[in-house]
């Protein structure tokens, strides 16, 4: 194991990039942005910033395992400066650390929402206001932490952004430091697909804290993969999401590409941590009763995840005190 150097760009090509809430997805993007040479600051928890500042981020990959070192921070106010912030904070913590960083944000800084759910950057932009630019993003990438200071990433790694304020200007420099970014138009459109993947694959590995390849293989899951997907597309179909006609395969075909991926919320389950399910199958049952649409699976899923993560995220705050 070894210790990045960063490319060197033209120095008219470098950005200021601040990573808000730096767990596994921030912290891939931002070791890639460094090796790039990109000025990456991580702003996370104490013993996450203490394990960077000493030894650099440990990124894990197929490839290579090797250190990188770039700026960390525990303070919002370390945003300040930044031409783009990635916001990657839980869907649940958007409003709260909207205003946390509000403060400190130039009035053309980018804020990417690299986020879970359909609406958060909607729901960030309502706290920061029009002075500050804040576009969607989805995010394709398969990462976990394995410990402070250190992330794995499993496969994939491309962004979709919505146009706004150095959209294109990211677009162009991510792809060049490795992170395929494209822009689209129809990014709500591509977080709603996304949506209906999580909906159907992460309360169930949550729930059995099994991978995606190991939980199709079982008896009746498929069927009730299927039943999940149908609740989603007829929400989706009252809202006037327009939805790719192979969504349904593209759900069905993603344990071939992510055997052994534990879900965000089986990770967070497992540690303890209360998970976004009310943003993902939660969120679907919300836009559900607004239209009267009747989503038992989701709810009944949504309420199976909420019962689980309560007992844990309760001993986990003990022992943090």
């Amino acid at each position: 194991m070894n210790t990045a150097t960063a490319q060197d760009p033209s120095q008219s090509s470098l950005l200021s990039i601040a990573v808000m809430g730096a767990g596994a997805v921030g912290c891939y993007f931002g070791a890639m942005l460094a090796l790039a040479g990109h000025k990456v600051t991580l702003i996370g928890r104490q013993a996450h910033v203490e394990a960077i500042k000493q030894h650099g981020l440990r990124l894990q990959t197929a490839e290579r395992d090797i250190h990188v070192p770039m700026g960390a921070s525990t303070d919002a106010s370390a945003v300040r400066g930044a031409d783009v912030v990635l916001f990657c904070v839980k869907s649940t913590d958007t409003e709260a650390v909207a205003g946390q960083i509000k403060p400190y944000l130039s009035p053309d800084t980018l804020v990417l929402t690299l986020q879970n759910g359909v609406d958060n950057d909607e729901r960030a932009s309502a706290v920061l206001g029009a002075g500050h630019p804040v576009a969607a993003a989805v995010v394709y990438v398969a990462t976990a932490m394995a410990g402070p200071g250190h992330v794995r990433h499993y496969g994939r790694g491309e962004l979709l952004i919505a146009p706004g304020v150095r959209s294109d200007q990211v677009a162009r420099q991510f792809t060049a430091a490795g992170i395929p970014t494209q822009v689209s138009g129809n990014v709500r459109g591509a977080l709603w697909s996304k949506l209906v993947i999580n909906c159907a694959y992460n309360a169930l590995s949550a729930l059995t804290q099994m991978p995606y390849g190991w939980l199709v293989e079982q008896s009746g899951v498929n069927p009730l993969i299927d039943e999940i997907i149908d609740e989603c597309l007829a929400v989706a179909r009252a809202d006037g999401i327009g939805l790719p006609d192979n969504l349904r395969a593209a759900v069905h075909g993603l344990p071939q590409t992510m055997p052994g991926q534990h879900s965000s919320t089986a990770q967070d389950l497992a540690r303890g941590k209360l998970t976004e399910i009310e943003h993902l199958n939660g969120y679907v049952v919300q836009r559900a009763r607004a239209r009267s649409i009747a989503t038992p699976v989701n709810n009944t899923l949504l309420v199976l995840v909420q019962l689980a993560q309560t007992p844990r995220a309760r001993t986990a705050a003990q022992a943090a005190h």
